[in-house]
């Protein structure tokens, strides 16, 4: 019959080979202290088991602990950091992203998004959509948010197909940098025609007649 080992002579085994036993204090003492703790702020983790912790930790330069401050503060050594927010918003570093703050402050209701939309069907539905709403003098304005590859035919719309969804507004749809769309109405209010030269670093696409497309491309 097997004994379950006690304390005892796991303790007596351990000494046995010169090995000390370590208690729970123990260990918990042995963990190096975080660079710094940020506490008393508002903290937004979008993870659904802990939305809003009362602090966090970090440890060369990533989180090391989220969770309450009852738990956290204790952690914290001779050369933690440990800062109170008085109740502020945290929003750590974002890699891979930036803001365009003015435009966006001052454009972003009169811009259609395509973020996210997964067929031209959809897309050309909230391109109407946008039509019906902008006032006269205004364009429908599509910057960036999308690629053609998250589509499911993977391809823009056409110019005939904007025309007709908008044959008197002017619309203006930039895929990336590498090209930009402008229905017939957009070429007729910035007049683009036969005699337009091609922009610095640009290319206007034309008809065998010379007459611009109205697709823009980068060179």
């Amino acid at each position: 019959m097997m004994i379950a080992p006690t304390r005892r002579m796991v303790a007596g085994s351990l000494a046995a080979l010169g090995l000390p036993l370590m208690n729970r204090s123990t260990v918990i003492a042995a963990t190096p202290a975080p660079d710094m703790i940020l506490h008393n702020g508002r903290f937004t983790t979008l993870d659904r088991s802990r939305p809003a912790p009362e602090a966090v930790a970090v440890t060369n330069g990533r989180f090391s602990a989220v969770g309450d401050a009852a738990d956290i503060l204790p952690s914290a050594g001779p050369n933690t950091r440990v800062i109170d927010l008085a109740g502020r918003r945290l929003i750590p570093g974002l890699f891979d992203n930036h803001l365009h703050v003015i435009r966006g402050g001052l454009n972003y209701n009169m811009e259609l998004r395509w973020d996210g939309v997964r067929s031209l069907v959809d897309a050309m539905e909230l391109l109407r959509r946008q039509v019906a709403i902008t006032p006269a003098l205004q364009w429908v304005r599509i910057v960036g948010g999308f690629t053609e590859t998250q589509i499911a035919e993977k391809r823009l719309p056409t110019l005939d197909e904007i025309n007709a969804v908008a044959p008197d507004t002017p619309v203006f749809i930039l895929h990336l940098y590498d090209r930009a769309l402008l229905n017939a109405a957009a070429l007729r209010v910035v007049g683009y025609d036969k005699d337009t030269p091609n922009p610095p670093g640009g290319e206007i696409q034309r008809a065998p007649d010379g007459t611009p497309t109205g697709l823009l491309l980068a060179r």
